[in-house]
């Protein structure tokens, strides 16, 4: 099985961390970009052959992405399921884990996967039947993050939710009526954290698993912020108590 990937950052993440999936390599006819030539030379010295298209046969196959000028058609990626979870659990010191509940448009999980490899996050769960894709525009979206970070599918996510408890790790839920703030919990330990759908927010059964519940101050007039720039606030005052701990 393929599948395309598209845009600088997504075709070079690839060729940096498994350059043996690539089956063929598109670029833009009379592209000149100062940002496209030096990978294009990387993909060349692994020995890829790269073809020139025209710009309406590369905008069919992104399906209206933007594709910066280059196209691959690569093999499938390895599939994360629930069972390598245990093992990953084991492998770190610390935990630190992103969990999405129904999380369904491709930008704002490509973009939560950029924000989680920013902050060092060791894998992204997702409940298989309700989660967007690892589709081409998630992994545009991410800038490389998808191939960097395990974005594991599981088929219950409540029993997930118990399965890293059993490993002693925290499970912390984004919610905006929790009594306390973000700022207001302690998050140095081994952790998951929980974001919700936008508008509807984490199922019950996911919220009724969660150890604690958490909100983001809100200051202005709006209620509430996108999922992908909530998941990267709370990411990073993870991060940052974190690191004051070290």
């Amino acid at each position: 099985m393929s599948e395309i990937i598209y845009g600088i950052h997504a075709v070079k993440a690839l060729l940096d961390n498994d350059p043996q999936r690539f089956l063929e390599v598109f670029i833009l006819k009379g592209r000149d970009d100062r940002r496209l030539q030096p990978l294009i030379a990387e993909l060349e010295a692994a020995g890829l052959v790269i073809q020139v298209a025209n710009r309406q046969w590369l905008d069919a196959q992104v399906e209206g992405g933007v594709h910066q000028g280059i196209v691959a058609r690569v093999r499938e990626g390895r599939q994360y399921q629930e069972n390598d979870l245990p093992a990953l659990l084991k492998s770190v010191e610390m935990p630190f884990l992103l969990v999405l509940d129904g999380v369904t448009d491709p930008h704002n999980l490509g973009a939560c996967l950029r924000s989680a490899d920013a902050a060092g996050v060791h894998a992204v769960i997702v409940p298989r039947d309700r989660s967007a894709q690892l589709n081409a525009i998630a992994k545009k979206v991410a800038s490389g993050a998808a191939e960097n970070v395990p974005l594991i599918k599981v088929t219950n996510l409540a029993r997930t939710l118990r399965v890293l408890q059993e490993h002693n790790v925290w499970i912390v839920g984004t919610a905006g009526e929790a009594d306390h703030t973000l700022y207001q919990s302690k998050m140095t330990g081994p952790m998951a954290l929980v974001m919700g759908a936008e508008g509807e927010g984490m199922r019950r059964l996911t919220r009724e698993h969660c150890d604690e519940l958490i909100s983001i101050p809100m200051a202005g007039t709006v209620s509430s912020l996108n999922v992908s720039v909530a998941t990267g606030v709370c990411l990073f005052e993870a991060v940052r108590q974190r690191a004051l701990k070290a």
